[in-house]
């Protein structure tokens, strides 16, 4: 079978960069479109309630997602730093590691999100008439956790070792499944909210399997159960590197879900139109996850390789192509924005108009300021690819407070665009810590390096 994997610590930079950010902004936007489609047939077959009901919840549903995802994506740092370093051996050791960490992680996050479920959407102030679809949804998701769990470690691993093509693949498959079942169960069969649910982890299943399988021939990334040399000292080393990229993504969630609660207590009207910007949030960060994973695996693999002044080439170059991205997806939201908000939302309800420009404001703020939250995404992955995850963590705080502080403040002086800015306050807080450590810790490593 013809490898898969990249090795980035040859050839141009900026070029391997782009090259491996390709193939996973391609998944992303498959991964964005089933994501969509959940929202716009359940918004348009169900109505602005259950549109409500899944905005009410996404942020909680979405800190579930970001444990698992925050954790294999740390687990991988040292995998990439151990395939640039060429060590088989410790690198076959730490798969079959951090794979028994992550199955035994699942179980306790998804038992923990089960039995918070309703005592956190009450403190969301989720308000009476969505607070059951919202519950019977997140119920759903949680349950699907060693699912979401597997599919992270799976695809993080074949992207540390520069493999962007089969996460596109099986997120491409997973895409058509999600939107053919979405559609059969949410518009064909009735099932409203569970049926979007399903369609989603039914989906993710079938990603999962595709990767599985690819990593089982790849003898690279093919281990056993001699492979498996767990030690406290190894497992406390995977999850320092992990437990910081979790956390930071639970700090981030609950600035999120604390947003929400005081967007909760607009009403149901402004819900849904803020729901509908923020579906479209993921189309505006497609290609930033893609350049930072890019950098994370760039970053990772010459630091094993001690090629540190490639990594300060590589990030230069890395975030020139990132903000070059976010000005033209800028410029596409500000000409079709109103017409995508517009696809969420039932024609026929009285309050469509009402919901649709709220969305629409949401969506033009965020876009006039899109190039902080892409620069944001290189030096956090850059950091994290360094082995520095504390930084980004702290970063995750910072998101937090401003955040928080924006959304109670603001809105008393220039009303609903108050919520609308303190998204970007939160970009601009991170942004300024990242890029600032980004250059301290990058001159460390070019004065070791000259030094050697």
């Amino acid at each position: 079978m013809k490898s898969t994997e990249k090795d980035m610590t040859t050839g141009a930079s900026g070029r391997q960069i782009l090259l491996f950010a390709l193939p996973l902004m391609v998944g992303n936007i498959f991964q964005q479109a089933y994501t969509l489609v959940d929202t716009a047939v359940v918004g348009q077959v169900v109505g602005v309630n259950a549109l409500a009901a899944l905005g009410s919840a996404d942020w909680f549903n979405w800190m579930s997602v970001a444990v698992c995802s925050g954790l294999t994506q740390g687990f991988s740092i040292l995998i990439s730093q151990q395939y640039g370093a060429r060590d088989e051996k410790e690198l076959k050791r730490s798969l079959s590691v951090s794979l028994m960490l992550s199955f035994l992680s699942a179980l306790v996050i998804t038992a923990l999100f089960l039995s918070l479920s309703r005592p956190v959407l009450e403190l969301m102030g989720t308000r009476e008439e969505i607070i059951g679809d919202a519950l019977l949804y997140v119920r759903i998701m949680f349950s699907g956790i060693p699912i979401v769990m597997t599919y992270n470690w799976l695809s993080s691993v074949l992207r540390a070792v520069g493999d962007g093509r089969t996460p596109l693949i099986a997120m491409g498959i997973a895409s058509v499944v999600n939107i053919v079942l979405d559609i059969l169960f949410v518009a064909g069969f009735g099932w409203g909210i569970p049926g979007a649910a399903a369609a989603t982890l039914i989906a993710q299943l079938i990603s999962c399997i595709f990767c599985a399988n690819h990593i089982r021939k790849t003898p690279t990334l093919r281990f056993s159960r001699a492979d498996f040399k767990p030690s406290a000292a190894f497992i406390g080393t995977l999850f320092r590197l992990g437990s910081p990229v979790a956390f930071q993504n639970i700090i981030i969630s609950i600035g999120g879900m604390i947003l929400q609660s005081i967007v909760n207590g607009f009403g149901v009207v402004f819900v849904a139109g803020f729901t509908a910007a923020n579906k479209l949030y993921g189309l505006l960060e497609i290609a930033a996850i893609s350049f930072g994973f890019s950098v994370s695996t760039y970053t990772g693999q010459n630091l094993g390789a001690r090629k540190y002044k490639r990594i300060q080439k590589g990030v230069r170059e890395g975030a020139a192509m990132a903000v070059l991205t976010s000005l033209v997806i800028s410029a596409f939201m500000f000409l079709f924005g109103g017409i995508l908000v517009g696809l969420f939302v039932d024609k026929t309800s009285p309050d469509a108009q009402q919901v649709t420009t709220y969305g629409r404001h949401f969506l033009n703020v965020m876009a006039s300021f899109l190039y902080i939250l892409y620069g944001l995404h290189i030096y956090r992955s850059a950091l994290q690819g360094m082995g520095n995850t504390f930084i980004p963590l702290l970063s995750g705080f910072v998101e937090l407070a401003m955040r928080i502080l924006a959304a109670l403040i603001l809105p008393h002086f220039i009303g609903e665009y108050g919520v609308y800015a303190a998204e970007v306050t939160a970009w601009t807080g991170a942004f300024l810590l990242l890029y600032l450590w980004y250059r301290k810790d990058l001159k460390k490593l070019l004065l070791r390096e000259s030094s050697e």
